[in-house]
């Protein structure tokens, strides 16, 4: 039976989706079938443990007129414990008006201190 959780996402989620993975130095892409199975693995995970999310906005950044990228840090809670690493995710979402704000691509990198996200800014410097 499908989740509330994965309807939601079947419908963020464009058929067409794109997404490249670094996990431990390893590079995985993927697309739109194995997101949605890696995204039922981690709810099913997710629902026998005791644990939370924590994801944070970093930046939100226009791309073109119907296209923006959303940058977020997520990081897995259990039982109250936070990893001293977490997963970058730059998401570049498109609008369309047949189907609203769907999630187009993705570049995801695993693994990353969280001292390293300290004090972060995004400023544009022209060369």
């Amino acid at each position: 039976m499908e989740t509330i959780v994965i309807y939601k996402i079947k419908e963020m989620l464009s058929e067409s989706y794109k997404a490249r993975e670094i996990a431990g130095g390893d590079v995985v892409d993927f697309g739109y079938e194995e997101a949605l199975g890696g995204w039922k693995q981690g709810f099913q995970f997710a629902e026998n443990q005791p644990c939370t999310w924590d994801l944070r906005e970093i930046a939100v950044i226009p791309v073109k007129d119907n296209e923006v990228m959303a940058i977020v840090s997520a990081d897995l809670v259990m039982e109250g414990d936070r990893s001293q690493t977490v997963s970058l995710f730059f998401q570049t979402f498109k609008f369309t008006n047949d189907h609203g704000w769907r999630l187009i691509r993705s570049y995801i990198e695993t693994g990353v201190h969280i001292s390293n996200l300290k004090d972060m800014s995004f400023q544009y410097t022209h060369l």
